[in-house]
């Protein structure tokens, strides 16, 4: 029954980024939680590089909106919905300066933009 059904706007909707949320917000998770993993099953002192291999449409429209830096996001250990303006500024200003991606405990990687890969 509606009347008794008590729904918050955040169970109707997802806090995130843009320009494009099925662009931004699903691969910035999915980035997430795969670091998550590997961080926990191997530990940093057997990750040499990560290459990401992106398809469908997230290779077709995935640069012009944003997917791109959501990944950069996600793997660096962010959420969509945690995640500050000035934060985002600051890790995809040093990637752009160092093209190295700094994973959640601290561990420094090279990640030339040849490692993201946008296969269409």
């Amino acid at each position: 029954r509606y009347d008794t059904m008590k729904l918050s706007v955040l169970d109707l909707f997802k806090i995130g980024i843009g320009p494009s949320s099925s662009h931004t917000v699903g691969p910035m998770i999915a980035s997430a939680r795969f670091i998550e993993k590997l961080l926990a099953a191997a530990g940093t002192t057997r990750i040499a590089r990560i290459e990401v291999a992106l398809y469908a449409s997230l290779a077709w429209t995935g640069k012009g909106h944003a997917t791109d830096r959501a990944v950069l996001l996600g793997l660096s250990g962010e959420r969509p919905d945690s995640v500050t303006g000035e934060r985002i500024e600051d890790i995809v200003s040093r990637y752009e300066r160092e093209q190295t991606l700094v994973l959640p405990d601290g561990t420094v990687l090279p990640f030339p933009p040849g490692d993201l890969l946008w296969l269409r």
